[in-house]
């Protein structure tokens, strides 16, 4: 993957060339093709309490280790050249949970994207997130937004964070600035169609997930982007978040080779 010739201004972390993508014998090597490779994988990272649960542990050592389980993930992703991975973080319904993890949540997460931000350069990655601000440390907010900043002529992998997201509360959102517009004259209540919605969705301009990967057993989609995934594969593992890594993920991209995507259509 080809790194950019971008000065850094001041305070930015230094873009150096990151590790090359694998080439067509090395994925061949590993069952895969370049063509049957999702663009996009969305993951839905579950099981942390458990993993830690099950070993006598508080529920923070879960996450904390579920972090080095992203860190694995991104660089991954970046070598298989997949062109954009959106991480499910915290949801709008994980606010329900004790203030002490909560806490403990906000300064992982801070820590991360300070932490990774030399490795996000390095790997020329375009980082973003999705989800509602509200309720998010200033701190952290502060954190993303330079994180967000820095990568911005980044033309790598796109790494999306779903932070205080939830998908209703994403389409609300989008149809509330939609009906503004109509209000206002901006639109005509005609010109709703489903392009117009995907334009007002947190995701706007980012093509839809092809792959959907939910760890720790659980069948459920968990509110995450609902309007996104209406043609998604999904692929669920037994394993907890926290012991995901390429073993499981390469499973992950074999079944999604060898499924039959027909999009409502009738084979030939």
């Amino acid at each position: 993957m080809k790194g950019t010739n971008l000065v850094p201004f001041p305070g930015q972390p230094p873009h150096v060339p990151t590790a090359a993508t694998y080439t067509c014998d090395e994925l061949a090597a590993e069952g895969l093709c370049p063509e049957r490779l999702p663009r996009h994988v969305a993951v839905i990272m579950d099981g942390n309490g458990r993993w830690a649960k099950a070993r006598g542990l508080p529920r923070i050592e879960g996450h904390r280790r579920g972090v080095k389980s992203v860190r694995l993930l991104v660089e991954e992703c970046c070598r298989l050249g997949i062109e954009q991975l959106t991480l499910y973080c915290l949801s709008s319904e994980n606010w329900k949970r004790p203030p002490r993890e909560l806490s403990l949540l906000m300064h992982l997460l801070e820590q991360y994207v300070i932490e990774e931000r030399s490795e996000i350069m390095r790997q020329n990655i375009r980082f973003t997130t999705i989800g509602r601000r509200d309720g998010l440390k200033a701190g952290v907010l502060r954190q993303v937004d330079k994180t967000i900043d820095f990568s911005r002529h980044n033309t790598g992998m796109g790494l999306c964070l779903a932070l205080n997201y939830g998908a209703r509360a994403e389409i609300v959102d989008a149809v509330r600035e939609i009906a503004r517009k109509v209000q206002s004259g901006q639109a005509d209540a005609d010109d709703v169609s489903e392009d117009l919605i995907a334009s007002h969705l947190y995701t706007a301009g980012m093509i839809d997930p092809d792959l959907v990967i939910r760890t720790a057993g659980e069948m459920r989609v968990s509110n995450f982007l609902l309007w996104q995934i209406s043609y998604a594969e999904f692929w669920v593992t037994e394993t907890c978040w926290p012991d995901f890594r390429r073993p499981e993920l390469l499973q992950a991209l074999k079944d999604f080779a060898a499924r039959d995507r027909r999009f409502g259509g009738l084979k030939d």
